[in-house]
């Protein structure tokens, strides 16, 4: 008994990282498991919530006709109603999380009458975060199926479907109103490059392309929730969605590892180290996507969903560190430089930018790998799009400080300095070194 019940302990770090309400219509293939407790999916219900639940080619390992089929089935559970299910199993209240008075029984397999399929419509009218869970109690039983599900909520007078999670279902609004921010950003950035086309760099076109595929990928996202809102199905945007992401993600990365070095504005060429860099950054970001790609199509049923979600934030914080370091190593080799080349001014105008560069991808990495999964984590689900709103402000203000700082300028401020300036910046860099010792 204590060996099960520290499995469906286990299983609460499952219901935990699970911060997404996934809501499209979910088609799952479960083979020969044996498992005590597969979540399936995660909705945000309203008043008028439905789940419609099918299952086929239902078949146990263990044909005894005496089995205790009862403490097999679907169930509906909140994460604060799981949580007193495990105190009730490690106290043996129960031997089963079925036998909870705390869940809500969809189907279980005593009322299959010998069938191997069934279909049914479930009405949940309290307003809630609920998790859809098979539970198999039979000890040594592995169950083979394949299941279909569908939860959504009725909308007003008309009745219609809405696919998407309370909480969420204003996500393609979101989605489509930053996309079209990105895109008159990228408007306003081809003026911008126009305007002082004699003092662009390579890496400007480049910030331009950046920008072009994040509003891309914010425009077949929204069209994806739309559509997944509507139908229960993205309808191939989601693989379009996928492509961009892929694509925004490693231009991303590579666009702040290329400032951090300062290649086209400072210098034409990337020296050997900043290379493997890059070499580290973009494998990683390709292994990310794919990572993510797996944890959004096969849900928290997988036996290894767990495992490629750790990947993609082991990955991610990986990369996220890797690119800190040319911004380092430029800060570094900019101290040597104001000491030997005589241009204390230039180079402390370029020190500071860095310094300042350094502070801002730092406080850009913490909000939205952290803040933001505070906010998924503490945010009641009806307010679950305030995290995606978070998140996309603080990456418009990343890309906003990236385009002024680093814009084209008719006269270069990194060059361009008077012979007062020069001395000021001398002694400041001579107090400064003072400072540190």
């Amino acid at each position: 008994m204590m060996d099960l019940s520290s499995r469906f302990t286990s299983i609460l770090v499952i219901f935990l990282t699970i911060t997404t309400s996934f809501a499209e219509i979910r088609k799952s293939e479960i083979r020969s498991d044996d498992r005590p407790i597969i979540p399936l999916d995660e909705f945000g219900f309203t008043h008028t919530g439905r789940l419609e639940l099918d299952a086929s080619k239902i078949s146990l390992s263990n044909t005894n006709p005496d089995l205790d089929l009862s403490k097999v089935g679907f169930f509906l559970c909140t994460r604060d109603a799981w949580v007193h299910v495990i105190q009730q199993l490690e106290e043996e209240e129960i031997t089963c999380a079925l036998q909870s008075d705390l869940v809500k029984h969809v189907f279980t397999f005593n009322k299959l009458n010998k069938n191997s399929s069934f279909s049914t419509v479930f009405t949940e009218n309290d307003a809630d975060q609920y998790s859809l869970v098979f539970a198999n109690c039979l000890q040594q039983v592995k169950v083979s199926m394949d299941v279909r599900s569908a939860m959504y909520n009725l909308e007003g007078k008309s009745g219609g479907r809405d696919y998407l999670s309370a909480g969420r279902t204003v996500l393609p609004k979101v989605y489509f109103l930053f996309s079209v921010i990105y895109f008159s950003l990228a408007a306003t950035w081809i003026y911008v490059l126009f305007k002082k086309r004699r003092t662009v760099f390579a890496i400007h076109f480049f910030m331009l392309g950046v920008v072009v595929l994040k509003a891309l990928n914010l425009l077949c996202e929204a069209e994806d929730k739309s559509y997944i809102k509507k139908t229960g199905s993205g309808h191939g945007w989601d693989v379009l969605f996928y492509i961009f992401s892929f694509l925004k993600g490693i231009t991303l990365f590579t666009l702040i590892v290329l400032i951090g070095t300062g290649w086209s504005f400072l210098k034409p060429y990337l020296q050997d180290k900043e290379k493997k860099v890059l070499m580290i950054v973009i494998p990683l970001q390709v292994v990310a996507n794919f990572a993510q790609v797996v944890i959004d199509e096969t849900g928290p049923y997988g036996q290894d969903w767990v495992t490629w979600k750790q990947i993609f934030l082991l990955v991610d914080v990986v990369c996220c560190c890797a690119v800190l370091f040319p911004i380092v190593w430029s800060i570094k080799n900019l101290r040597e430089a104001a000491k030997t080349d005589g241009k204390a001014a230039v180079n402390l105008v370029k020190l500071t930018l860095f310094r300042h560069y350094y502070i801002v991808v730092i406080c850009y990495i913490y909000f939205t790998r952290v803040v933001v999964y505070a906010l998924e984590t503490i945010t009641s689900y009806k307010y679950m799009w305030t995290s995606v709103v978070a998140s996309e402000l603080a990456t418009l203000a990343f890309y906003l400080f990236t385009g002024y700082k680093f814009r084209p300028e008719v006269h270069n401020p990194y060059f361009v300095v008077d012979d007062d300036e020069e001395e000021a910046a001398a002694e400041a860099l001579k107090l400064e070194d003072e400072f540190e010792l």
